[in-house]
């Protein structure tokens, strides 16, 4: 009897087999999905132990997934690993250190992909912290100003600051990303 679900979510079948390949037999019971919508199905009804995530996929991207998956506290306690052909296309939209899973560069071998694994798992046992959504966050910041008050908790804060790290993260690459188009028009209109 399997002792583990593993959920692979990728639309190559060749990695899909390759992970199942790669597993220890007799040990995982793996299944598949071939794109995000597929993917989030098998997640609610199958309930994995571990999901592996392709960050590109058809009709609801991996970015998609993951953020399903983090808004989710009956979900985010599940072992994620991120599985990309280029890690910037993961940085840009999640800053590091990925503190909550692992990521994995395809192609891998089965090492890497038995560490990654066991990196999820210890990852993913982290308490989280609680997040402050940028709506609920000016509510509360509004709320003691109109009182006279201007009291914020601790946490709030260090909530906000995070946001804001993030956010000026995004910042940065997408200014990166404009001055790549900026250069490449130019020498196109050269």
């Amino acid at each position: 009897m399997t002792n583990h679900k593993i959920l692979v979510i990728d639309d190559s079948r060749v990695i899909r087999m390759r992970v199942r390949d790669m597993l220890p037999q007799g040990n995982f019971e793996v299944v598949e999905a071939q794109d995000g919508v597929e993917g989030m199905d098998a997640i609610r009804s199958q309930r994995p132990n571990l999901i592996m995530l392709d960050f590109l996929l058809p009709r609801m991207s991996g970015w998609e997934v993951f953020q399903e998956i983090q808004a989710n506290p009956d979900l985010q306690h599940i072992p994620l690993v991120l599985m990309s052909g280029r890690k910037e296309e993961v940085t840009e939209k999640i800053t590091e250190p990925f503190e909550y899973f692992e990521f994995i560069q395809k192609p891998f071998e089965q090492k890497e992909l038995i560490e990654a694994i066991k990196a999820a798992m210890v990852k993913a046992r982290k308490p989280r912290r609680t997040p402050v959504t940028a709506p609920a966050a000016a509510a509360t910041a509004a709320a003691p100003t109109a009182t006279g008050g201007g009291d914020v908790s601790a946490a709030e804060f260090q909530a906000l600051q995070a946001q804001v790290k993030q956010l000026q993260g995004e910042v940065t690459v997408l200014k990166g990303q404009l001055g790549k188009m900026l250069a490449f028009i130019k020498q196109k209109l050269k």
